[in-house]
């Protein structure tokens, strides 16, 4: 289940390229410089440089992954992904804030459950423990860093789902559709991500102006 909640947390970062670049740099304050270096502030949430370079990271694999070798330093560029994944990450905690005051939580049972059913964790479909600690190692993480962004993916998959789920198909829409089956399927299709990701930068923006938000961009300069 980790497995799919990592294909679904790749999604929702590439699914925040597409949204969140007319958000870029949301006319953010400036963090305090003091203390332990942090990316970002989101009210009382914190994004340290730590978590944005592994994010970062990520998704530059994904997008290597997607575009094989035609991924170059020119198209991150274009795309502007340093500036994409700090605001997927921001938009992902403004997330959390809200799932919280809706009281969606991920219990101890289902943490242990998406982790202990990860094949990377597993020899022979069994879930050992050491390998899982050494994989963590490899990676830098500690497993409370580990478990706690397991927790976020989790709720914010669900906070999307949520927020996805109250998304319909305008009839008006649907007017212009037309060919064989295949054809309006996916149309269909592309209509609905269309609606659901315009949803999502809705709600997402609507509650980023509730809140105070201050961004470091030196950091990922």
């Amino acid at each position: 289940m980790l497995q799919s909640m990592r294909k679904h947390a790749r999604f929702f970062y590439v699914l925040f390229v597409i949204v969140i670049l007319s958000f870029i740099f949301w006319g953010v304050g400036s963090v305090d410089k003091g203390g332990a270096p942090s990316v970002a502030e989101i009210g009382k949430e914190k994004i340290t440089a730590e978590e944005y370079w592994r994010a970062y990271e990520q998704m530059r694999a994904s997008f290597r992954e997607m575009y094989k070798g035609q991924f170059n330093e020119e198209m991150e560029k274009n795309l502007k992904l340093k500036e994409v994944v700090l605001n997927s990450l921001i938009a992902e905690r403004v997330l959390l804030v809200a799932a919280r005051d809706l009281g969606i939580q991920v219990s101890d049972k289902e943490l242990q459950d998406t982790i202990t059913h990860e094949p990377t964790f597993m020899r022979d479909g069994v879930f050992r423990q050491d390998i899982y600690f050494r994989v963590l190692q490899l990676q830098r993480q500690t497993p409370e860093t580990f478990e706690n962004s397991i927790r976020q993916q989790i709720v914010s998959a669900r906070m999307s789902q949520l927020i996805w789920s109250s998304v319909e198909l305008n009839p008006l829409d649907l007017r212009n559709v037309s060919g064989d089956e295949k054809a309006i399927n996916e149309k269909l299709q592309a209509m609905i991500i269309s609606n659901r990701n315009a949803a999502l930068a809705s709600y997402v923006d609507g509650l980023r102006k509730q809140m105070h938000v201050k961004v470091n961009a030196d950091l990922i300069s």
